[in-house]
């Protein structure tokens, strides 16, 4: 077990095909939180099919959810990498939209590992996937930053030092996401199986004290409140959306989300105030059309 390099550079990418309907989007939906107050028409946009919207980050999810088929727990099993599950973390994500996702559908998926950084203690593994259409025009790219615990140390490039600056001034908008006691349990359905957000003793045998919320949920839960708030309700106007997970979080806890504009993005900063501000998001932006 462990990390080939080399191999896993060097391996072609895997492609295959996916699918996705209406009802993996409102599931999706319910997992990041909407459907609270349906009866507004705003949010029953998010969780009725008729005129139904899609938040951008659906993408992290269409074609895994149950009706695809994805009932096991992931691994980390790729070309040239073999890694025990409870030794990764998801540390990282970025998403470019080339087109609106559609509420259901089909994509040739193609993944690939890009990089694998060395930071001494640990490996940091970058797993690119590229989405496109039938015509084989793209909808949308991702890149997964994944945290491997112990598996540094083998004389690699540390990677790039990207940091994105908080504007030193009082943000221009605060948002306030509630989660709820079960929303890791609905959140899974969309695919990640991960027993870390379901069963407390795989979640104490990973250092916490309880099964947290996915870092992909904590993601998806900040962009719909800021299309909410902040973007008239429209999902098309996001463009590229990038974060670095800073801290876990406890189904039931608040994200708070500070927002900066500048020209065409927004800087985030997400935070839990329950336990004094504990950082869940960083190094976050949104490119926005």
């Amino acid at each position: 077990m462990g990390i080939d390099v080399k191999a896993a550079l060097a391996a072609p990418p895997t492609v295959r095909e996916v699918s996705w309907t209406e009802r993996d989007v409102l599931l999706y939906h319910l997992g990041i939180g909407a459907g609270g107050t349906s009866s507004e028409p705003a949010e029953l946009g998010w969780v009725f099919e008729k005129n139904l919207r899609v938040v951008p980050t659906f993408a992290m999810v269409a074609g895994q959810g149950i009706s695809a088929g994805a009932t096991d727990p992931p691994g980390m099993a790729l070309p040239g990498i073999d890694i025990d599950l409870r030794k990764i973390l998801h540390s990282g994500q970025s998403l470019t939209l080339h087109a609106p996702v559609p509420a259901s559908g089909s994509a040739r998926l193609s993944s690939r590992v890009t990089e694998v950084w060395d930071k001494g203690k640990a490996a940091v593994i970058v797993l690119e996937h590229s989405a496109s259409d039938s015509d084989r025009k793209p909808l949308w790219t991702s890149a997964m930053q994944i945290w491997a615990r112990g598996e540094g140390g083998f004389g690699g490039s540390a990677g790039p030092d990207s940091t994105t600056a908080v504007p030193e001034r009082e943000p221009d908008a605060v948002l306030v996401s509630r989660t709820t006691a079960d929303q890791a349990l609905v959140y899974r359905l969309s695919g990640d199986m991960n027993p870390l957000h379901a069963d407390p003793k795989f979640a104490k045998m990973a250092g916490f004290d309880q099964p947290i919320l996915h870092g992909l949920a904590s993601y998806g839960v900040v962009c719909k409140a800021v299309v909410d708030r902040l973007l008239d309700g429209d999902p098309g106007r996001v463009r590229h959306y990038s974060v670095r997970f800073a801290g876990s979080l406890y189904p039931g806890e608040t994200i708070e989300t500070a927002v900066w504009r500048t020209e065409n993005q927004l800087v985030l900063r997400a935070s839990c105030p329950e336990r004094g501000d504990q950082p869940i998001l960083t190094h976050a932006m949104m490119e926005i059309r």
